[in-house]
């Protein structure tokens, strides 16, 4: 399974896992197509946006998992 970290390229989790953008909408996090938010780490995004970054990590493994869980 995938394990998202501080350091995970918000990009990356969403080519990956693009079940967690709402997630990141839920933050205020609108523009996920721009270059600037796609090349953001976790952390970077949350200090941003003021979120604590352990949250959001719990949520985006949260969701993942879940979504996993639906394939089986």
């Amino acid at each position: 399974m995938v394990q998202i970290t501080k350091d995970t390229v918000i990009g990356d989790i969403l080519d990956i896992a693009p079940e967690t953008a709402p997630v990141f909408f839920s933050i205020g996090m609108h523009c996920l197509g721009c270059p600037s938010s796609r090349g953001e780490t976790v952390e970077e995004a949350c200090m941003v946006h003021g979120i604590e970054v352990d949250a959001l990590l719990q949520k985006l493994n949260e969701t993942i998992a879940a979504e996993k869980a639906k394939k089986l």
